[in-house]
């Protein structure tokens, strides 16, 4: 059986090479190397073609709250809404778990003022419908000329053409200009990059005054949207300054802007609560969302919004020229109804708060290293900024970033069964998003086998660090949701 199981996997990786195009990936990086095939899941980690097991650090991305151990459960509620019903659109017609799911959700929400529910399938898909939905509310309130938006640098909200416009990555960006929708980039919420990061209200402060100075720059009133993430992940998980989301508020209320939070990883307990807004004291307009929806078994996204967003559509003044044929499919509402009983009895936010602190502490022991510049984030979802120099906060080049991160921290988080994200959209940063479901065990091997890599490169690096640099291979950067 092992045997043809081996078989099987290496007429995959042929049929792979010779019909799959993945995402955001160079495939000569594999001209010589398989390419990684998970064939199975247990619990919090994942196993390849190989049989090797690896501790999933990266809840697929950002994905399997629940890691891989409640499949049976979930698939019973896909069978019976399969033996229902297949499939009915939401178009002048609906069903019942979409409805449920609506109900849920703005129920979930209603601290935060949601009260009504647009269904996608994914992230990306959520923050092109957000801005449809703001384009026409703007319209319909006698304000067409409101075409503009602000985002945030290095910020990631998608890859179709409109939400791309948001997307604060120019390599993401550059092959597809001129892009559709004018956007102004502002600072991220980077602390630990900020000439006024050290001082709490003078980095609020600052922040706040660069959006009102962009507001005004682009015309107070042609800017109809604002977006940002209440934990922003490319860059690595910058968590927001006290008074930053009121200071949006009030922005965006002052200028008659709409504020959107992208919800699409810190959702549904990444930070502890159902939306990160709830832990950050923000009050958008709208929140886009996916990922955890499902808790990663099957597609689902979707826009939450206000009473005042919703007024001209609800009311039939305006219909809301927007639709998918997948948009609250019953396959996905069902999962997703069934994947927030699951949360509710198995207390998984509960379980992200408690140990909130645990791992925290644990990623401090990490700074022993002097390649560890910054540990920040929230909940579970953290990342670990290198350095060349503590003390200065020195950056690594292009070059030298491209060795650390694939030439050699890959490799030994391969090694050493850890997956997650080794990132350059910034500065380099090993970022951690584990299945809301891990205990102190999954913690501390995490931790424990960061400790090892990150010791590994670091001895590498200051025995020769001139020859390994000049020798590191160059591939493009990972630039992925």
């Amino acid at each position: 059986m092992f045997a043809n199981q081996r078989l099987g996997a290496s007429a995959d990786q042929d049929s792979a090479r010779a019909h799959l195009l993945l995402n955001f990936t160079d495939l000569s990086n594999f001209d010589d190397r398989p390419i990684p095939m998970m064939v199975r899941g247990d619990g919090c980690e994942v196993i390849d073609a190989s049989g090797r097991r690896y501790l999933d650090g990266l809840s697929g991305l950002f994905c399997t709250n629940l890691g891989h151990a409640h499949g049976a459960e979930v698939g019973a509620a896909a069978q019976q809404q399969l033996s229902e019903m297949v499939y009915s659109p939401n178009w002048s017609l609906t069903h019942p778990t979409a409805v449920h799911l609506a109900e849920r959700l703005t129920t979930a929400a209603e601290p935060l003022g949601m009260t009504r529910l647009f269904l996608t399938s994914g992230g990306g898909e959520a923050v092109e419908a957000a801005w449809k939905l703001v384009r026409q509310w703007h319209i319909a309130n006698g304000q067409p000329q409101r075409r503009k938006a602000i985002a945030r640098d290095l910020a990631y909200h998608g890859t179709s053409l409109g939400a791309l416009s948001f997307t604060g990555l120019d390599d993401c960006r550059e092959p597809f200009l001129p892009l559709p929708i004018p956007v102004s980039f502002v600072s991220n919420t980077n602390a630990y990059r900020h000439p006024d990061g050290a001082n709490e209200a003078a980095f609020t402060k600052s922040l706040l005054d660069e959006i009102h100075r962009t507001i005004i720059r682009e015309g107070a009133d042609e800017i109809a949207m604002l977006i940002a993430e209440p934990v922003q992940n490319s860059g690595g998980a910058f968590t927001p300054p006290a008074g930053y989301w009121s200071g949006l508020r009030e922005l965006c209320d002052r200028y008659g802007i709409l504020l959107v939070a992208d919800e699409t990883i810190s959702a549904f307990g990444r930070v502890g609560e159902w939306f990160g807004s709830m832990r950050f004291a923000a009050r958008p307009d709208l929140i886009t969302f996916a990922k955890g929806a499902t808790a990663g078994h099957a597609p689902l996204g979707g826009v939450l919004m206000n009473d005042r967003v919703a007024e001209p559509f609800a009311t039939g003044a305006v219909t809301y020229m927007h639709g998918l044929t997948f948009s609250g499919h019953p396959l996905s509402t069902a999962i997703a109804l069934k994947v927030m009983d699951i949360y509710d009895r198995e207390q998984v936010f509960e379980n992200v708060r408690a140990l909130e602190g645990y791992f925290e502490n644990r990623l401090q022991e990490l700074r022993a290293n002097p390649l560890v510049g910054d540990i920040r984030g929230a909940g579970f979802f953290w990342a670990i900024e290198l350095v060349k120099d503590r003390e200065t906060r020195e950056m690594f080049d292009e070059a030298e970033a491209n060795w650390l991160l694939r030439d050699e921290l890959s490799g030994h988080m391969d090694e050493l069964g850890l997956l997650c994200r080794l990132d350059d959209r910034g500065e380099p940063v090993i970022q951690l998003s584990p299945p809301l479901v891990s205990g102190a065990k999954e913690i501390d091997r995490m931790v424990s086998i960061i400790g090892e890599a990150t010791d590994r490169a670091y001895k590498s690096w200051a025995k020769d660090r001139a020859r390994l640099i000049k020798s590191a291979g160059r591939r493009p950067k990972i630039n992925v949701a």
